[in-house]
């Protein structure tokens, strides 16, 4: 059994366990994927993982019954599968004013497409060890950033005041003293109602305390709101 799912031929019972393994495989990452809220979840992970594995095969079997495997060449399908795989990646990724979400998914996705890849060509091991690193990355590593506060996250902070403020200085003490940096300021004055609108682009990290911010900003002045948002108003 072992020699007939290592050997390069391709063959039924090698190929069920190939799209079996790719399948389990896509869906642990997957599965990681969901709980994070993500759309693309255990299916569509399983499905690229399941897809690129077939196309694997097909590229195989095509070159062994047709021109032979010294004369053909395997990885003209699998080429094109890692391009394609690029349109659900970009799907996956979110752009709005201010931030992109997705890119870890959309990287996921590639990922899941390599393996699937790599489980059609017979890199058993290889492909196990590289679902268990990726399932390291996006648990382990993002843990370590939580901890210790690794980057930050360019938010908007809006703030509307009761009065035409023209002194921005205090309000980029008070960031500061949290330790929020101040990118571009966006103002908007409104003589007849008398109100200042402020877009204020910052750097936060995961570990600023949003309540006590919001409080000690709004000190400053006659604040109506505050709202922390990731797209200028």
């Amino acid at each position: 059994m072992y020699e007939q799912l290592t050997a390069p031929e391709v063959s039924f019972p090698q190929a069920l366990f190939k799209l079996c393994l790719s399948m389990v495989l896509g869906a642990s990452i997957g599965f990681e994927r969901k709980r994070k809220g993500q759309p693309a979840g255990l299916r569509t992970f399983s499905l690229i993982a399941l897809g690129s594995t077939l196309a694997m095969l097909v590229s195989i079997y095509v070159c062994q019954e047709y021109v032979g495997l010294k004369n053909g060449d395997p990885g003209r399908i699998a080429a094109q599968v890692i391009t394609g795989v690029g349109f659900l990646g970009a799907g996956a990724i979110i752009q709005m004013k201010g931030s992109v979400r997705g890119l870890t998914t959309a990287a996921g996705i590639w990922m899941a497409s390599i393996i699937g890849l790599a489980v059609g060509v017979g890199m058993y091991v290889v492909s196990i060890f590289a679902t268990l690193l990726i399932l390291f990355i996006l648990v382990q590593l993002e843990n370590i950033e939580h901890k210790h506060a690794v980057g930050s996250e360019s938010r908007i902070i809006r703030l509307k005041i009761g009065e035409i403020c023209t002194d921005m200085s205090a309000y980029d003490r008070v960031l500061r003293h949290h330790g929020v940096t101040l990118v571009k300021t966006y103002v908007d004055y409104d003589y007849t109602e008398r109100v200042t609108r402020m877009n204020l682009v910052v750097l936060l990290k995961e570990t600023t305390d949003y309540m006590t911010l919001f409080e000690d900003l709004s000190s400053l002045g006659p604040t109506e709101s505050i709202t922390l948002s990731n797209q200028l108003s």
